[in-house]
C-alpha cells in the first residue's frame, strides 16, 4: 500500500466524469488499498478515486464510530429519502466548510473490489457521505451544492 497524493480544488480531474471499472483486478484492488491508506492518513471519512487523479468510479469510506468502513465500486444511489442540511468539508477543498442540503437516508448500490454486487443504507453521516463522494465521482465538488460557504470563524 501507499499514500497518494490528494488533488485539490483547480484540478481538472476534480471535474470531469469518472469512467465505470470493467475490469476487477489486482490494479483496482492496489488503487483501493492506497485510497484507503490515503484517506486513514487524511484523517477524513470519504475518499473518491478523482482526489488521487484517477478518473475511475472507486469511493471509500470509513467512519470508525459507526464501524464503517466501505469500499464501493460503480455506486449509484438507488433510492433516498428525507432532508438533512449539514456542514460539510472535502480533502481537497483544504479548510473550506459549505451548508449542504442532503437526503436524510440513502440505499446505494455498488461492487465490491472482487466484482461482487451489494447494497448499502445510510442515514445522516453515512448518507451524506455516499452523497458527496458519488458526487466526485460525476465531477461535482460540495462547493457546488453549498448554499452558504462558511468562514473558519464560525466554526469556533
Amino acid at each position: 500500500m501507499a499514500t497518494r497524493n490528494i488533488v485539490l480544488e483547480g484540478d481538472s480531474v476534480l471535474t470531469k466524469k469518472c469512467h465505470y471499472v470493467t475490469k476487477f483486478d489486482d490494479r483496482l484492488a492496489t488503487l483501493i488499498d492506497d485510497m484507503k491508506e490515503t484517506l486513514g492518513k487524511a484523517e477524513g471519512v470519504g475518499l473518491a478515486a478523482p482526489q488521487v487523479g484517477v478518473l475511475r468510479r472507486v469511493v471509500v469510506i470509513s467512519i470508525p464510530e459507526q464501524e464503517v468502513d466501505l469500499e464501493l465500486v460503480n455506486p449509484e444511489i438507488v433510492e433516498q429519502s428525507g432532508e438533512q442540511d449539514g456542514l460539510e468539508g472535502c480533502l481537497s477543498c483544504p479548510n473550506q466548510w459549505g451548508m449542504v442540503k442532503r437526503p436524510l437516508k440513502v440505499t446505494a448500490k455498488a461492487f465490491d473490489r472482487n466484482g461482487k454486487e451489494f447494497t448499502v443504507e445510510g442515514e445522516g453521516l453515512l448518507a451524506r457521505c455516499l452523497c458527496h463522494e458519488i458526487d466526485h465521482l460525476e465531477g461535482v465538488i460540495f462547493k457546488a451544492r453549498a448554499y452558504r460557504m462558511v468562514a473558519p470563524s464560525e466554526l469556533e
